[in-house]
């Protein structure tokens, strides 16, 4: 049973032997793994460690300015705009492992970068339990696990053993606000692997729109509280519909709404029909490319949570 002041302790103090007095880095991305990760790492190293936000493009809408927001005075913080960047290596990418390792070798080629001008050595990440468990039961890669081969940087991972439950916990311990702690998780690759078929500027628009109904319809019915995660995925099915009086053939999104505790499992709570229809409507009627709406339905076995 985790016991979040002694792990507090013990991980600062590990920090601090891993680190000693050289400067780290630290892949800040606004949810609660990296954020608990900031805090532990800070108390241990102090201002030898910068904390880097980088905005790989596949971002959810506002989602750059509301980790700014919540970061930049608290911490020694960095924002980096690499969308460009990301988004030349991955246009036209359709398989979500190829996605995943290109996500992560330029996560990483960033990173080192920026290490270079604070010259840092060490680089914190906010991997957890279930991160590597799926890795390395090839489940599907984690763009934190999938690492390059002859990175420069040492990686640091303070709460590697941790399940997203027990990261709360100890967030709590922290004294991070509930918020962030309940903050619903968002994976590394983010749209990337929300976008089923080739990425394009465009697709991903197009899912960022139709995720950023989803989220709002859910938050405002205060089911957001009962849910582990709800989103969009923009598939690659095209589905004739009608619009006006003219015939129309757009894009199919699904709607996944999960329940969980750790992510290891998950299920498909019952929802008010009511939030369903209103988002379905709202998405056939406001994101123009889309012309059908569904509802997933399966649990995790013997599904995954992301489609991709």
């Amino acid at each position: 049973m985790l016991r979040p002041k002694e792990f507090i302790e013990g991980a600062i103090n590990k920090i601090k032997d891993e680190i000693g007095d050289e400067k780290a880095i630290i892949a800040l991305s606004g949810g609660v793994d990296s954020s608990v990760c900031s805090v532990l790492a800070q108390e241990a190293i102090g201002d030898n460690l910068t904390a880097i936000f980088v905005n790989h493009g596949l971002l959810r809408e506002g989602e750059a300015e509301q980790v700014c927001g919540v970061f930049e005075e608290r911490l020694n913080f960095k924002y980096i705009d690499a969308s460009d960047e990301f988004l030349s290596e991955l246009e036209g990418v359709k398989d979500p492992e190829e996605k995943r390792k290109i996500i992560g070798r330029v996560f990483i080629e960033v990173f080192e970068r920026e290490a270079q001008k604070v010259e840092a050595k060490y680089l914190v990440q906010g991997t957890i339990a279930p991160d590597w468990i799926e890795t390395e039961g090839k489940i599907k890669s984690h763009h934190n696990i999938a690492l390059p081969s002859g990175m420069v940087l040492n990686l640091v991972e303070p709460i590697r053993d941790l399940y997203k439950d027990e990261v709360r916990e100890v967030g709590s311990e922290l004294g991070l606000p509930e918020k962030l702690i309940q903050r619903q998780p968002f994976p590394g690759p983010g749209l990337g692997v929300r976008v089923i078929e080739a990425l394009t500027r465009e697709n991903l628009a197009i899912c960022r729109a139709a995720d950023a109904i989803v989220r709002e319809e859910v938050e405002k019915a205060a089911l957001n509280k009962q849910l582990w995660q709800y989103f969009a995925v923009l598939t690659d099915t095209k589905v004739t519909g009608v619009k006006g009086d003219k015939r129309d053939f757009g894009y199919l999104v699904v709607i996944r709404l999960i329940s969980s505790v750790d992510a290891m499992t998950a299920t498909v709570p019952e929802m008010p029909w009511d939030v369903i229809r209103t988002i379905s409507k709202r998405i056939t009627s406001e994101v123009s490319e889309v012309t059908h709406v569904a509802l997933s339905i399966s649990d995790k076995p013997p599904s995954t949570i992301e489609f991709a």
